[in-house]
């Protein structure tokens, strides 16, 4: 080790990780963990006590690289004090080494293919690190890109140190829970388990333990699995219900400062509903009214062009009632035909959101509900809303596999929800 004392930097329950001889090691747990830092304080000292080493980091997606894991190797270079040994490039994205030429090397993996061809101009690779290992494909994704830096022989019989970063998935049979379980076995795998309990020196918040304490008050499974790092499993229904919360009236002590639409279309035999959310100046999200139509039983269904009016009748309505800007007004990728003669009507573009996997939609909708932030005005239009959520659940047949499906019938309502939560994502604070 070098002459730095990592003990300050480094909570006791991580020391194992630190004088492991193994050459692949997988830190596993709770968000808040602290296992990230760890692995970014042990990568710069393992780079700084040999100058022909170089450090290759990966996430799955490229463009997060910049605020994640580039940004944490810098702090632990900061923590450390050997800033002033560094030049930080942002293009390409690398830290280099003034005065030995070597780097630490940051990559996207959207075509783990296009990295065989990439080369390190000196010396050679020591360390990988795989951060949010839950955003690769699967094991094959891995094994591409470990190949390419492993391949080259290290001299004095070094052998290449691969470190995997993770919070795990709720559902067991996600490819990388049963991956991590083979890998129980291998010797030449060490596998670590952290929760945010294991912070022995104070390194989180009390505002972030208190953000903490708040889930586990309001929905106890999902702070298990999200700060405990359980794999809970899914469960057949998709929603606590009892994380939507009730009210008669607007709260008299937090403002309303913005209003998000989010649209969700149908089509023949499908419904359109639109939900109207109020944001609070204290974070909370209200569900001030739900737009639902549905062209079951009826022998003339509404035209796009009627659509829109009735859609912007609603909105009008919600904005003179409660006299505040609208924030976003977001529809499905997929509707174009809507989307257009909305335009066409009234010159107002709704934003196509950009959808993700649809359990990590939902995940995103579990971490607003759990956090407690959730309400809904109970009125006469938003009991459809109420009752889709009641009822959401996923398939039976599919749960025990990696990609369980949610039963496709009257989720309209669902379906905004997660179009709101991921377009005002960074309004909420979701992850």
């Amino acid at each position: 080790m070098s002459k730095f004392n990592l003990a300050k930097l480094v909570n006791p329950t991580f020391d194992s990780v630190l004088f492991s001889e193994k050459s692949h090691l997988i830190l596993k747990g709770g968000r808040g963990s602290t296992k990230s830092s760890v692995i970014s304080i042990k990568l710069v000292n393992d780079f700084l006590n040999d100058k022909l080493s170089n450090v290759v980091v990966l996430r799955k997606v490229g463009k997060y690289l910049r605020t994640s894991v580039y940004e944490q190797i810098k702090w632990a270079i900061y923590e450390m004090k050997v800033a002033n040994q560094f030049t930080f490039g942002s293009s390409p994205l690398k830290i280099t080494h003034k005065k030995t030429g070597t780097a630490f090397y940051f990559y996207g993996v959207d075509d783990p293919m296009k990295l065989k061809s990439q080369k390190i101009a000196k010396g050679y690779v020591t360390h990988v690190w795989f951060e949010e290992l839950t955003e690769f494909a699967g094991r094959e994704d891995i094994d591409v890109v470990e190949d390419t830096f492993i391949r080259q022989e290290l001299p004095g019989n070094k052998q290449v140190k691969v470190y995997f970063s993770y919070n795990p998935p709720r559902n067991p049979y996600e490819w990388i829970n049963e991956w991590v379980e083979e890998k129980i076995l291998d010797p030449a795998y060490f596998i670590h388990h952290s929760t945010y309990l294991d912070d022995k020196l104070g390194f989180l918040s009390k505002q972030m333990k208190a953000k903490i304490e708040r889930y586990k008050e309001n929905d106890i499974d999902y702070y298990n699995w999200m700060y405990l790092g359980e794999v809970v499993g899914l469960g057949t229904n998709v929603y606590n219900i009892n994380t939507f919360k009730r009210l008669d009236g607007l709260p008299t002590d937090d403002k309303i400062y913005g209003i998000s639409f989010a649209l969700d279309t149908g089509h023949q035999q499908s419904a359109t509903a639109c939900g109207a959310y109020a944001i609070t100046v204290k974070g909370k999200v209200i569900l001030l009214d739900t737009f639902y139509y549905s062209p079951v039983g009826k022998s003339v269904k509404k035209a796009p062009s009627e659509l829109t009016v009735m859609i912007h009748e609603f909105i009008e309505a919600v904005i003179d009632k409660y006299k505040v800007p609208v924030l976003r007004r977001t529809i499905d990728s997929a509707e174009g035909a809507l989307r257009n003669q909305y335009y066409h009507d009234y010159s107002i573009r709704w934003n196509p959101v950009a959808k993700k996997k649809n359990q990590t939609m939902i995940d995103m909708v579990v971490s607003l509900l759990a956090s407690g932030r959730f309400y809904y005005l109970d009125n006469e239009n938003n009991k459809i809303f109420v009752h889709e959520h009641k009822i959401y659940r996923y398939d039976e047949d599919t749960l025990n596999t990696p990609e369980p499906k949610v039963i496709k019938e009257d989720d309209h309502c669902c379906d905004f929800m997660k179009y709101f939560c991921l377009d005002n994502s960074k309004i909420l604070g979701l992850s």
